[in-house]
């Protein structure tokens, strides 16, 4: 199976189903000297795992990490960063009905279609338990972004029709409710809506907005390479993500030039930009103001209440999902899109210090 390996310098490689014996990541390409240790990474975990509030599926998952090798003495070693999560808690039976048909909203016929078989425990290596190995690597890119001054914060904007107000903005508040919103008022309002999903056996969607701080300017590429670009790669192969925008993104089409276009400008003796309409991209290079942009998550597809689909004869049925499963995905992948920008941008740092023949005869030098 291809597709499991992302990066250039900075890569990883995750691995693991979501009822095998466990997932993992393989990190290469980390610099030595980083110190980290597993309570780090783990705290990233924490943020992701389930059972943590009604609006999360109920099953129990510690989902403790173990790292296998790339650190030693508490730092890393340049080596390869394995680290593994294992599964505690599969219930591979709850499964056993959908074996014979294809899910509403999953990957079930497409895999198959691909593959000749699939995994229906679960969903197999199209679950979204293969996060746990994104957000593991992700909590190792962060760690050497914070060590350049460089901060990557998600949050949840809205949920449905439900969206956060700038105004009440407080990011702290992030932390203190169920639903990831950065706005008590609103946060309220969505654990309200999405008490009325669950009973009516149904889900909600919504959408995680990234702000990433301190990147400095000249970072990314102009052609395939873009650091946009990039970035709504990685963010769109997070299984639930089904579109992406950078700064104004789709609003930018209603717009006019005069109106749309950020004027440079003289700030702190520095040039930088009146406005943030391009999110902090320009031609696919980062020009020094925050990066913005925002990931829409579908609502999740396995529902208690009656669906339509196919059985694997050609046969139309009527089903009902069994098992235990998120009323909303949009609150844990909060910390999954935080890994996904992370790791894309290290992988861009680290790629864009061959770009200048004065910083690399500045580095042989030093």
């Amino acid at each position: 199976m291809a597709g499991s390996i992302l990066g250039t310098i900075f890569r990883i490689s995750t691995w693991g189903e979501s009822h095998g014996a466990g997932v993992g990541v393989v990190v290469d390409g980390c610099p030595a000297g980083l110190e980290l240790c597993e309570e780090e990474i783990q705290v990233y975990l924490d943020r992701r795992k389930p059972g943590q509030s009604k609006f999360a599926t109920p099953r129990k998952e510690e989902d403790l990490v173990e790292i296998l090798s790339g650190v030693f003495e508490g730092k890393t070693t340049g080596a390869p960063i394995s680290m593994l999560v294992h599964n505690r808690t599969q219930r591979s039976k709850d499964y056993s009905e959908i074996a014979q048909y294809y899910r509403p909203g999953h990957a079930d016929f497409t895999f198959d279609k691909k593959y000749g078989f699939r995994d229906y425990r679960g969903g197999g290596r199209s679950s979204g338990r293969e996060t746990i190995a994104r957000v593991a690597a992700g909590a190792v890119a962060q760690k050497l972004l914070k060590s350049l001054g460089i901060c990557v914060t998600a949050y949840t904007k809205a949920i449905g029709q439900i969206e956060i107000d700038r105004e009440q903005f407080q990011i702290e508040e992030r932390e203190k409710n169920p639903v990831c919103m950065p706005d008590a008022q609103a946060a309220k309002q969505a654990a309200a809506f999405l008490e009325e999903c669950m009973q009516r056996q149904d889900s909600a969607g919504g959408v995680i907005e990234c702000v990433i701080q301190g990147v400095p300017a000249g970072i990314g590429d102009p052609v395939f390479e873009k650091l946009d670009a990039n970035l709504a790669k990685a963010v769109l192969s997070i299984g639930a993500v089904k579109g992406f925008e950078i700064g104004d993104g789709f609003a930018a089409a209603r717009r006019v030039g005069s109106e749309n276009n950020d004027a440079f400008c003289i700030q702190n003796g520095k040039i930088g930009k009146a406005t943030n309409h391009a999110g902090g991209v320009l031609g696919g290079i980062s020009d020094g103001s925050e990066i913005v942009f925002r990931a829409a998550v579908k609502p999740t597809p396995s529902i208690a209440r009656e669906q339509r689909t196919v059985n694997r004869k050609g046969e139309e049925i009527a089903v009902c999902i069994k098992g235990r499963h998120d009323p909303i995905i949009v609150p844990r992948a909060v910390v999954v899109v935080e890994s996904m920008a992370a790791i894309t941008l290290v992988d861009t740092l680290l790629v864009g210090m061959t770009s200048r023949l004065d910083w690399i005869q500045r580095f042989f030098r030093a």
